[in-house]
């Protein structure tokens, strides 16, 4: 071989050439496969409960507005009237940017190519902080579809650390109607146009948020409490076993000096697309109504006084599907109804959400935390990949970063008095964090349900809640024994069912699952052993 090499020259050349392509190729896809922070991990607890004395609760909030001004991106035209960029149906750009392409904001959720033609509401970055006996946290939830581990890593790493900030969780409101923040959406699949500045903006708003929340920090009180919500006019479960997210939680913090709202949070599980695949309006939807509801008041009908402060929603569980597509909602007048996918919609069942959240915090059910505590525990947990989803990782297209058949991910535990907060880094069904996991005849995987007990049993504060789509984005998080991808398919249907598409695969809910409970055990450990 090598001597008829050397008899040819041209050959040999090119033999040179392929080899250093394929040395190349191979060296950037090892590259691609590393993927940032590499050596990241966290595993952590502490509790201002085992330091001596009560120590003072103190609070503090902070929000900034992550809008995109669509006056320095691309207009367009939509001929084709799908409401998505298809130029070879006739749509046609304005090349604002001078780039020679079509450089819009692109919505993530529902279909690709689906560019924002105007603005309905803000979206925001919020964030509020806590602190007793010098343990700090930050609790940020922002108004996107859902942001990689990655992009959070690198917020944490840029932190001001003369804070002392202890663990910062992050989630993501999962609305369907702000900008891509994945790349799933961003014109096409492989090669998308991903607007990473756009990311870095919202990664900076959150340093300046979280800075300060914890600048702002002051004495302050807690109360807390919670609705069963009904689904009916609420959320629709779209997939059996119909299980769903019934605990409206909410905290409010309140200046002990001052008397007036620092914040207030709340957590329940629903998809945030009451506009639908047509809408190509930025909007956080519902939870946009639900804010301004808590924060400045509902009018009459049946509307309530707002509490002031900067209101904070956390997505909950939200798999399965929780929905208000196609969902009846009725005003709280009573007078009508609204089920076409809208604006109206969105801003029915926010306010909804927001009398009912007021009503609760100002009840006679609502409870006040005497000497609320601040506790935490988290941990980086490995998930395998076996859908389709583990090429885009490996090639870093989508969550960068593959170990070897998995992903990284986190999980988290936090404690404020009586409020227990768990993550879980994606739209976890709701069965397996309140029961009613099964094993239908016709799952891909028989045998008995593997996500045993339910994760809200195992909490151990009066309220306690589920935050989804936290500290990252890993789609559906499917009970093992519900998986359905081969034929013949449970509940009766003939083709699979949605949600295993965008899933990292059925072994994933047993690793968070397991992963969970260890770190419950954890913090529980910390803070007393309940």
């Amino acid at each position: 071989m090598i001597g008829f090499l050397r008899r040819h020259p041209i050959l040999r050349a090119s033999f040179i050439l392929l080899l250093l392509l394929v040395l190349s190729g191979t060296a950037l896809l090892g590259w691609r496969m590393r993927g940032p922070y590499r050596d990241y991990r966290l595993d952590t607890a502490m509790a201002s409960h085992a330091m001596e004395g009560p120590g003072t609760f103190h609070a503090g909030a902070a929000k900034r507005d992550i809008t995109p001004d669509l006056d320095a991106y691309d207009t367009w035209t939509d001929v084709s009237g799908t409401n998505r960029y298809e130029p070879a149906r006739g749509d046609t750009y304005e090349d604002r940017t001078g780039s020679g392409r079509f450089d819009p904001v692109w919505l993530g959720g529902f279909n690709y190519a689906r560019a924002a033609t105007g603005v309905n509401d803000p979206v925001w970055v919020r964030a509020i902080a806590v602190r007793n006996n010098g343990v700090t946290v930050v609790l940020v939830s922002i108004d996107s579809v859902g942001i990689f581990h990655d992009r959070f890593i690198t917020v944490r790493n840029t932190l001001d650390p003369t804070l002392e900030i202890g663990h910062v969780l992050f989630s993501s409101t999962h609305t369907h109607s702000a900008p891509d923040t994945m790349g799933l959406w961003s014109y096409r699949y492989i090669l998308n146009r991903l607007d990473e500045a756009y990311i870095e903006h919202v990664q900076a708003m959150c340093v300046e948020a979280i800075e300060e929340a914890v600048r702002n920090l002051e004495p302050a009180a807690a109360i807390h409490a919670r609705v069963e919500i009904e689904p009916e006019g609420h959320v629709r479960d779209t997939r059996e076993p119909i299980v769903y997210d019934r605990i409206l939680g909410a905290v409010q913090f309140v200046g002990e000096t001052s008397g007036e709202t620092i914040a207030t949070m709340f957590s329940w599980g629903n998809h945030p697309e009451a506009l639908d695949a047509n809408n190509t309006v930025i909007t956080s939807d519902f939870p946009h109504y639900w804010r301004e509801g808590v924060e400045n008041g509902v009018a009459d009908p049946h509307g309530v006084e707002g509490l002031g402060g900067v209101a904070v929603f956390f997505q909950g569980m939200c798999g399965g599907l929780m929905t208000p597509l196609n969902l009846e909602v009725t005003h709280r007048s009573g007078a009508y109804t609204v089920s076409e996918n809208s604006v109206e919609k969105a801003e029915i069942l926010g306010e909804n959400l927001a009398i009912l959240t007021v009503n609760a915090l100002r009840g006679g059910a609502a409870v006040r935390v005497d000497n609320p505590g601040v506790a935490f525990a988290a941990r980086t947990v490995f998930v395998p990949v076996e859908t389709h989803f583990r090429w885009a990782i490996m090639l870093g297209v989508l969550h960068p970063g593959w170990f070897w058949g998995y992903a990284r991910t986190e999980v988290n535990a936090i404690r404020i008095g009586d409020v227990e907060l768990l993550s879980t880094p994606g739209e976890l069904y709701p069965e397996i964090g309140d029961g009613g996991v099964e094993a239908p005849e016709g799952g891909d995987f028989p045998g008995p349900p593997r996500e045993v007990p339910p994760l809200r049993e195992r909490m151990g504060g009066e309220l306690n809640l589920i935050i989804g789509l936290a500290n990252d984005a890993i789609g559906y998080i499917i009970p093992k024994t519900q998986w359905d991808t081969e034929p013949p398919h449970a509940y009766g249907r003939t083709s699979p069912p949605y949600g295993e598409v965008n899933s990292a695969g059925p072994n994933a809910a047993p690793a968070l699952h397991e992963a969970s409970l260890d770190l419950l055990g954890r913090l529980h450990g910390v803070i007393g052993g309940e």
